[in-house]
């Protein structure tokens, strides 16, 4: 049986494929323990210094496999399955000290498009959708949507995203700052590819600070802010990498970063 997660380590990344495409790949606990598993497994690994995920077959995620949910003697808690998975999942993805890129190559609906929006850089195929479903089904937005969109958007299109359920193009999520870039449909993995190939190369110390700082920013006072910045720039001055890059720009040459922090 094929698993429900592909992960393919590269040099110096990893490739991690969702793959339940007859569901949409939709979640399942199977695909919640999987996925949890191989994040915490490229946290720990120092050789990985980027995570790539995306959907095999003709979507990303279209949120939590509702199948398993119909005819049941009584109303699950939703709260309880949030709490177990979906929250771990979105926390895991933010505090991962080295960039995670989102590729999308399909629709990314419910649970499904706000995962992708935890990640750090998302790209998606000009063919990609994103929906915030769950109103139609009379939900509310979790795993983080109502914290990210209006923070991504603004809260009049947030509001009426979640409300109205209605599907974003890739290129209008481009247009409205909730993606960095929309790009060919042929082109996505190649693009995402080679953008973890450029990541793996730089100083991921550095830049899972600034994943720290950035996650901080929104619920900071400027004085908080300012003071953060100037602790987590005192623990990347003392990194070899920042030693490097100093040196590299005094010699005109390219830096060879570690990624370590020491």
């Amino acid at each position: 049986m094929e698993s429900v997660l592909l992960v393919d380590r590269r040099d110096g990344w990893t490739l991690l494929t969702l793959n339940r495409p007859d569901r949409l790949n939709s979640f399942n606990e199977d695909l919640h323990r999987a996925l949890r598993a191989a994040l915490d497994a490229a946290a720990a690994d120092a050789d990985c210094r980027a995570v790539l995920l995306t959907g095999a077959g003709r979507g990303f995620c279209a949120g939590q496999d509702l199948s398993a949910r119909v005819g049941l003697a009584e109303a699950p808690d939703l709260g309880t399955t949030i709490d177990t998975f979906y929250n771990p999942l979105v926390r895991s993805i933010r505090a991962l000290g080295k960039p995670v890129v989102c590729a999308v190559n399909g629709v990314a609906a419910g649970a499904g498009a706000n995962i992708a929006l935890a990640c750090d850089i998302v790209l998606a195929a000009r063919s990609a959708k994103f929906i915030q479903a769950f109103s139609k089904i009379g939900l509310v937005p979790d795993s983080g949507g109502t914290y990210f969109l209006p923070r991504l958007i603004g809260d009049a299109r947030a509001r009426a995203l979640a409300l109205l359920a209605e599907p974003v193009p890739a290129e209008q999520a481009a247009a409205w700052g909730m993606i960095w870039k929309a790009v060919d449909d042929g082109s996505l993995m190649g693009e995402a590819e080679a953008l973890c190939t450029h990541l793996a190369t730089q100083p991921t110390f550095g830049l899972g600070l600034i994943k720290q700082a950035l996650n901080a920013s929104a619920a900071n006072t400027l004085d908080a802010q300012l003071d953060l910045e100037r602790d987590l720039q005192r623990e990347a001055g003392r990194s070899p990498d920042y030693a490097e890059g100093v040196a590299a720009f005094m010699e005109k040459r390219a830096p060879t970063f570690t990624g370590r922090g020491s």
